[in-house]
């Protein structure tokens, strides 16, 4: 009995000593963070902030792959049929979670099939408009739909999106008569704001702030609980007349469900390294960002809560995806 209990105990610290060389040694080959929405966004420019400083750590490449489509959707499930031994990471939003509640199919649980690694960065949405639109406060453009027989349009980052929900709250609390057009990212989006193609849209303040700054958007209000210094002179939408309007969309690092804890601990330290920086930190606040570099507990509580805002959100608004 003895004998079994000494080679049982071997077994088992031999396994132990095998994962912690296994940790150790990663990674032993490149990396690859897929980003769900199209390179020049701002999931696409945090996932590549990180990826920049990873290979000084991990003595490997680490590569950003934008996967677009279905308001995040393609890019997650393709997620759950990868290992999770860390090779294949996932950069995303808000979208993650309400996807649940909006999608009335989905061959994958945004909960159960992926473990957080760290929530990097909280950024709030901000209106803006397509120049060319006369109307410079939100009570005008409220007044300016109303008025108009035919409705106007309004555009988000694709259906699912943080954009595309805050957009049809946006409607259900004004009663708007707003035709809702899904572009495939912030980049193509843009555009077409700038060029008049679409009428307005809730953006992503880091996607929208150089452009604002350069007249080609014009801001009509924060959906924040304060002003932020990057356009100091936009209002909240509780200072232009609709209290308690806040939304923002928040960027963080996700794995396969199947990682080990100790692989997606070590993941995490390094990440929040590079996070915690000046330098990043710095250019995260400077995209109007707030800096969050929480750890997968404080990440996967984040998420249960995210999780439940964005359903009841959904409810009201009446949003569904097929």
């Amino acid at each position: 009995m003895k004998v079994i209990k000494h080679v049982a105990s071997a077994l088992l610290i031999g396994g132990l000593a095998a994962s912690g060389m296994a940790q150790a040694a990663f990674p032993e080959k490149p990396v690859t963070i897929v980003v769900p929405y199209p390179a020049g966004g701002a999931t696409d420019v945090i996932a590549r902030l990180i990826a920049q400083q990873l290979p000084a750590k991990w003595n490997q490449p680490v590569v950003v792959r934008n996967q677009p489509g279905a308001g995040t959707t393609v890019a997650a499930e393709a997620l759950t049929r990868e290992k999770g031994d860390g090779y294949t990471l996932y950069m995303t939003t808000a979208a993650h979670t309400i996807s649940a509640s909006l999608y009335k199919k989905l061959n994958y649980d945004p909960i159960k099939d992926f473990k957080p690694i760290t929530l990097v960065s909280t950024i709030p949405l901000v209106l803006v408009t397509t120049p060319s639109l006369k109307p410079n406060t939100l009570p005008e453009l409220i007044a300016a739909v109303k008025a108009t027989k035919e409705g106007m349009t309004i555009a988000s980052t694709g259906n699912g999106t943080p954009q595309h929900l805050t957009g049809e709250l946006f409607k259900a609390k004004q009663n708007l008569d707003l035709v809702h057009i899904p572009y495939r990212g912030d980049a193509p989006m843009i555009t077409d704001l700038i060029g008049g193609q679409v009428q307005m849209a809730f953006v992503t303040l880091s996607a929208a702030v150089s452009n604002i700054q350069a007249g080609k958007l014009k801001p009509i209000a924060l959906a924040h609980n304060k002003r932020v210094d990057a356009i100091a002179d936009v209002p909240t939408f509780a200072e232009a007349g609709m209290p308690g309007f806040e939304a923002a969309t928040w960027f963080g690092l996700f794995a396969p469900a199947s990682i080990p804890d100790e692989l997606r601990q070590k993941i995490y330290q390094d990440v929040s390294e590079i996070v915690g920086t000046p330098e990043m930190t710095k250019k995260l606040v400077s995209m109007g960002g707030d800096v969050n570099n929480s750890s997968p507990e404080e990440f996967q509580a984040f998420i249960n809560k995210e999780a439940a805002n964005w359903a009841e959100a959904v409810k009201i608004s009446g949003a569904s995806v097929d």
